[in-house]
């Protein structure tokens, strides 16, 4: 029997016996005396085998990394010197009586402290990624992290309900991984991207409160925040408004950084609209802890000469903006032209600058730039005095549709934030509300919904839905965290008359919607409350406050960025009787 983990043996166990099991971290031999690093979840503890005890010696002499050890032995301290305080076993010893090596090991293909791994290695043998102490302390994290969540919400009065795995393909939002089905010839199941409809029946079944920490799957291009399953807190709550949900998920939020890594968030997170946020910061999802902010230009640009802003200025959705670098003067041409090459990502066709030397001269012998002659005095005095740029500073300028011109200034301004010291450090949380209901897909020609075709219209905007649904704003709330929307959430529809409005605006006929969504149509005709819910992403929150830069890091076993597991080797083919079992056959 053990006697208790490795890494909990401390001075309390002196002179007792005990017995300990775990992996060999370190061997070493000492002038006849070998000593081995113990390890296991919960940190190491030291062992001596002394040549006194030969049966025991022996077996340490063939004793290599991460062989799996049974030892029985005496606790006592440490010699003088040679303890070590960051351990907390650190200042005793186990003098082996007894060794057992329970399981050889073949040579591990990297050493479990090292901190300069490759990601491929560490993937492809996870299960000895995930025996390193801060994968372990990562995955310790996410536990009480996930606890914490459960215990707010079940003194709340919120109840656990599992959904459904295998549901109905409603591709409205992401790409659907799709399941064949044996039984029923040529017909799919999907996986859910969530558990949204399912959740909201459950309103109209009565429960009141619902929640669960669920997988949810999404076939879509992956990123360092983004994964094809991941794991989501998904809520449900009837009868409560918007800010009555988002005062109670604040403090969820509030209780989970306490809780596990003793984080104060504050009270009454800030709240901002999203015109404002895209307007400010070009993202719905700013980080707060960078002060620089996006200047508009567009109605000064109407009048110029200059052809690239006199564009996108008279474009119907056309937007020029500036970013003004305090100190970016100093920058050098390599590297905007190292920026101009980030922008491109994001569809700018380029980015144009002004270098501030003298501000009081507003004209090529004050302005440092390509673009100065092509701007009359008024314009570039207009600039200054909008950005209020200073003698060393620098513009950035985008020029072209709003949607290209805030997500390539959006994303310089935190690039830039971060590489020239502009950011804050410490915790920003705040609320994006006030989302537009839609919008508009210019390659598909239609209206398509922000968020989910489910989340209500505010007060009012019901008839913005037959007449202009660019004009309608949602009960919509997310929650930000340092640029990361950890959270999105809304108030639902729950009347069958306005959700069938919705689906006219989204250009989802009246039979298209009722062989997709004929369920949620009905149930919504016997009585559905008001309600509505938020998800929190589980990972990325995780992820945050273990302070990890991808969420590969906090998910056990995940998949690469082309949605590969490198352990298992899926996705892989399969045998053609399984094919022929699912009527399917390969092209």
């Amino acid at each position: 029997m053990r006697t208790q983990y490795c890494g909990l043996i401390d001075r309390h166990y002196l002179n007792q016996t005990i017995t300990l099991f775990g992996w060999a971290h370190r061997r070493r031999d000492h002038g006849g005396v070998i000593f081995i690093d113990l390890r296991d979840r919960e940190g190491l503890v030291q062992i001596v085998a002394n040549p006194e005890n030969a049966e025991v010696f022996t077996k340490a002499e063939e004793i290599r990394n991460e062989f799996v050890l049974k030892i029985t032995g005496l606790v006592r301290i440490r010699p003088e010197g040679t303890r070590n305080e960051t351990l907390n076993s650190g200042e005793i010893e186990v003098v082996a009586q007894h060794l057992e090596i329970l399981n050889p090991s073949l040579p591990p293909p990297f050493m479990l402290d090292d901190d300069n791994l490759s990601e491929l290695v560490r993937l492809e043998h996870r299960y000895l990624d995930l025996r390193r102490p801060v994968m372990q302390r990562h995955f310790r994290l996410r536990y009480q992290a996930a606890m914490a969540v459960r215990r707010y919400l079940d003194d709340l009065g919120f109840i656990d309900i599992e959904t459904p795995m295998l549901t109905k393909s409603t591709p409205e939002g992401a790409r659907d991984y799709l399941v064949p089905s044996r039984v029923h010839h040529g017909e799919f199941y999907a996986l859910p991207q969530s558990p949204q409809l399912f959740k909201q029946l459950l309103m109209v079944s009565g429960f009141d409160r619902y929640y669960q920490i669920t997988k949810c799957f999404r076939d879509e291009d992956l990123r360092a925040d983004r994964q094809p399953e991941f794991t989501q807190v998904d809520i449900e709550t009837s009868f409560l408004d918007a800010p009555e949900i988002m005062t109670m998920m604040e403090g969820l939020t509030r209780h989970l950084f306490q809780t596990t890594i003793q984080v104060d968030l504050g009270i009454n997170f800030p709240r901002m609209t999203w015109h404002e946020a895209m307007n400010r910061y070009g993202s719905d999802k700013p980080d707060l802890r960078i002060p620089l902010e996006l200047t508009e230009l567009t109605d000064i640009m109407k009048r110029v000469e200059f052809k690239v802003f006199r564009t996108a200025a008279d474009l119907k959705d056309g937007r020029v903006a500036a970013l003004r670098i305090p100190g970016g003067a100093s920058l050098t041409r390599k590297e905007i032209d190292d920026y101009t090459t980030f922008v491109s990502i994001y569809g700018a066709k380029g980015l144009a600058y002004i270098k501030i030397n003298d501000r009081t001269q507003a004209n090529d012998q004050g302005l440092q730039s390509p673009i100065v002659k092509f701007l009359d005095t008024p314009t570039l005095a207009a600039i200054l005095e909008r950005t209020q740029a200073q003698n060393g500073d620098l513009i950035f300028f985008g020029a072209d549709r709003t949607k290209v011109v805030n997500d390539a200034l959006g994303a310089l301004r935190v690039k830039l934030g971060h590489e020239r010291g502009f950011s804050s450090g410490g915790w920003k949380p705040l609320w994006i509300v006030d989302f537009p209901m839609f919008e508009y897909d210019d390659e598909n020609q239609r209206w398509v919904a922000l968020h989910h075709p489910f989340t209500a219209p505010q007060d009012g905007h019901e008839d913005y839905l037959d007449s202009n649904p660019g004009l309608a704003l949602a009960k919509a709330y997310d929650i930000v965290l340092n640029g990361w929307e950890i959270g999105g959430g809304s108030i639902r529809i729950h009347r069958a008359d306005i959700q069938s409005k919705v689906f006219q605006s989204l250009n989802i006929e009246a039979e298209e919607a009722q062989a997709k969504f004929g369920f949620l149509l009905d149930a919504l005709q016997y009585g559905a409350p008001p309600h509505g819910g938020i998800a929190f992403g589980f990972d990325r929150l995780v992820a945050m406050m273990t302070g990890v830069e991808q969420i590969r890091d906090v998910i056990a076993f995940p998949k690469t960025q082309r949605a590969q597991c490198l352990l298992t080797q899926a996705p892989s083919t399969v045998d053609e009787k399984q094919l022929r079992e699912l009527h399917i056959k390969v092209r």
